[in-house]
C-alpha cells in the first residue's frame, strides 16, 4: 500500500479486491449503463452485494457516460455503492472529459452524502479498453483539481486488481506527488 496526504485528504493505492474494503464508507462500481451485474468490477460487486443491489439499481437505469448514482451496499462491508458509467475508449468521446466526469460525479455524491472515505477501481480500463497509463493521468489530474473542494471526503483509495495496474498507479503518484 502507498499512502500520501494532500491537503486534508489521504490518498491510498492498494492492490486487491474492491469488494473487500471494510474500512471504506463507499466503493465505486465501474458500471454498465443498465447497472446490471456483468463481468469485472460490476460482476464482483453485484455478487458480493446480493440480489437486492440489482433491484435498487433498476430505478436509476439507464445512466449516461460520466454519470454517477448512489445505492445502498447490502451484503458488502460498506454503506454505499456509487455506480459510474465510464467511457468506452475510442467510442465515447471526449474520453478524458467523460472519465474525469466519473470521478468528479462520484466525489460530488460522496460529498452530498457526507461520506468520509471512498474506494475507486480503475474505471474504463478493463472491457471498455481505456489504456491504463492514459486513464491514470486523467484520474490524478482530476483528483488534484477536486481535492480543494472536498469537505467530507478524507480518504480516497484506489483499489487495483492487477499488479501491473497497481505499479502504474504507484509510479504515477510518486512521479506527480513526490
Amino acid at each position: 500500500m502507498i499512502k500520501k496526504q494532500i491537503k486534508n485528504v489521504i490518498i491510498e493505492i492498494v492492490q486487491g479486491d474492491i469488494t473487500k474494503q471494510p474500512d471504506i464508507d463507499a466503493i465505486v462500481n465501474a458500471a454498465n449503463a443498465y447497472l446490471k451485474p456483468g463481468g469485472g468490477v460490476a460482476g464482483a460487486i453485484h455478487r458480493a452485494a446480493g440480489p437486492e443491489l440489482e433491484k435498487e439499481c433498476r430505478k436509476y437505469a439507464p445512466i449516461k457516460v460520466g454519470q454517477a448514482v448512489i445505492t445502498n451496499a447490502y451484503n458488502l462491508p460498506n454503506k454505499y455503492v456509487i455506480h459510474c458509467l465510464g467511457p468506452r475508449y475510442g467510442i465515447d468521446t471526449p474520453e478524458d472529459k467523460l472519465l474525469a466526469d466519473c470521478y468528479i460525479n462520484a466525489l460530488n455524491l460522496a460529498e452530498e452524502n457526507k461520506i468520509s472515505s471512498i474506494a475507486f477501481p480503475a474505471i474504463s480500463t478493463g472491457a471498455f479498453g481505456y489504456p491504463i497509463k492514459e486513464a491514470t493521468k486523467v484520474v490524478f489530474d482530476t483528483i488534484r483539481t477536486i481535492l480543494p473542494k472536498l469537505n467530507y471526503v478524507k480518504k480516497i483509495r484506489f483499489v487495483l486488481f492487477s499488479k501491473e495496474d497497481y505499479d502504474i498507479y504507484v509510479s504515477y503518484i510518486n512521479e506527480v506527488l513526490g
